[in-house]
């Protein structure tokens, strides 16, 4: 027996110096120096607003948004908002966090991502019972969609009622923006008729500024504000806290992005897109 445990203690040991060797992914911090999940935290505590941007399949970006969350709700009050949740299923979320509906109904009444189980449902359910607000801030697809075919010009027609689910229009707009300029230059963009390839990054940018001015109306003072989006919507201090900082410059935000890699022990300067950058391993398996 006592060589038994011997023999296990030494299998932990050597299992356990592995996985320090093969880590699934490290922190950064913008200038491309290692940090800590604790330097993290702290530096959160600081911000009004925090822009999480994931993999939308990366387990690494899920669990680290729902401890990030759990964490910083020891430290500060929150309010959490979701790229994954349209505005206009706002109150089929309010009912399910206040217990009106349950999961199933509310599957049924909104409109949920395929992995809302896995990866955003821990979120909203640890909401539901610290009682934190959840903004539903991303406009609805369709709309998005209208303007990718017809421009920004297609939302004129919407009734008002409908457009209370949009950031208010005409929303500010810069096509120079490295970030939108890069989408109309994307490889798959090139056999799209000009019109469209040119409608891609409005389309992008009016989620980006419905996604802020849902964070606006649900911000409330003393409070911190984390959003989960995808890294796209925030990377380079662009998208979603571009438009922040033009309707509210005097908000501290602080953003954090994802990118997956080759080895996590070494630094892409080019991944240098956010405050916090979590450096995934690339063989990591995904959610879907």
């Amino acid at each position: 027996m006592k060589l038994f445990l011997t023999s296990l203690l030494t299998f932990l040991l050597v299992f356990s110096m592995q996985a320090q060797d093969k880590p699934a992914y490290k922190l950064y911090n913008a200038k491309g120096k290692k940090t800590s999940y604790k330097k993290l935290l702290k530096e959160a505590e600081k911000a009004d607003v925090v822009l999480f941007g994931e993999f939308h399949n990366n387990p690494i970006s899920h669990w680290l948004q729902y401890e990030f969350t759990k964490d910083m709700e020891l430290k500060r009050k929150l309010v959490i908002g979701f790229e994954m949740l349209e505005q206009d299923n706002q109150d089929e979320i309010d009912a399910y966090l206040k217990g009106d509906i349950n999961q199933k109904e509310l599957d049924t009444m909104a409109r949920l991502w395929n992995n809302h189980k896995t990866d955003y449902k821990p979120l909203v359910d640890f909401a539901k019972d610290k009682n934190i607000s959840v903004c539903a801030s991303n406009i609805p697809r369709r709309y998005a969609n209208m303007v990718f075919k017809g421009g920004f010009e297609a939302l004129d027609s919407l009734p008002e009622n409908e457009k209370e689910w949009i950031a208010p229009l005409p929303i500010p707009y810069d096509p120079e923006l490295p970030g939108y300029v890069a989408m109309t230059n994307m490889e798959h963009m090139n056999h799209m008729p000009e019109k469209m390839k040119q409608n891609m990054p409005k389309a992008q940018a009016i989620k980006d500024a419905t996604m802020a001015d849902g964070i606006l109306e649900y911000y409330k003072k003393n409070h911190l504000f984390i959003h989960y989006q995808g890294a796209y919507h925030s990377n380079d201090y662009e998208g979603i806290g571009w438009y922040l900082k033009k309707h509210n410059p005097e908000l501290i935000i602080l953003t954090i992005t994802t990118e997956s890699v080759s080895n996590v022990k070494e630094f892409n300067k080019e991944n240098a897109k956010a405050d916090f950058i979590i450096q995934v391993d690339e063989n990591m398996t995904t959610t879907y």
